[in-house]
């Protein structure tokens, strides 16, 4: 589906009164819905020639399905301000694999300082102390998926 027929579609359901919109061409199908706040979310172009795979176990999310189980409750949180991920995506303790990490336990951070990156869909994004203290517990291990809101670090 060509891309100015997406945007001309957007442009539509902003001047209507439409909550989501769906339009099918061939084997090809796209759906424009409203959140409640007003903006657009966009579905990209799917196909339909073969099923949906099944899932493994109903309401599972991205951590669960990697790891073949729950994610670790956050019970366990000592006391402190904790840092959570804004973003689902891969958590990378250091810039690079033959680089230190970017904060240990027991070291003091100052709000600002980076903690660690996440990286979403191919972006880097860096982690940032939004409190100054020193760094109680480390949550997440190098290279682990993560899910919007997990605890990452605990500052105390």
């Amino acid at each position: 589906m060509d891309l100015r027929k997406i945007k001309k579609l957007i442009d539509l359901l902003e001047e209507s009164n439409l909550a989501e919109i769906e339009i099918k061409e061939g084997e090809e199908s796209v759906r424009l819905a409203r959140t409640p706040k007003g903006s657009i979310v966009a579905a990209a172009p799917m196909m339909h020639a073969a099923p949906a795979p099944a899932p493994v176990m109903p309401m599972q999310g991205p951590t669960e399905a990697a790891s073949g189980g729950a994610p670790k409750p956050a019970t366990d949180l000592p006391a402190g301000h904790v840092v959570r991920a804004p973003m689902v995506g891969t958590f990378y303790a250091s810039p690079s694999p033959d680089k230190p990490a970017f904060v240990t336990v027991g070291q003091t951070v100052k709000a600002g300082d980076t903690l660690a990156i996440i990286e979403a869909m191919k972006m880097f994004n860096p982690i940032e102390a939004d409190v100054s203290g020193t760094v109680l517990k480390v949550m997440a291990e190098n290279g682990q998926p993560i899910e919007f809101d997990q605890p990452l670090f605990v500052i105390g």
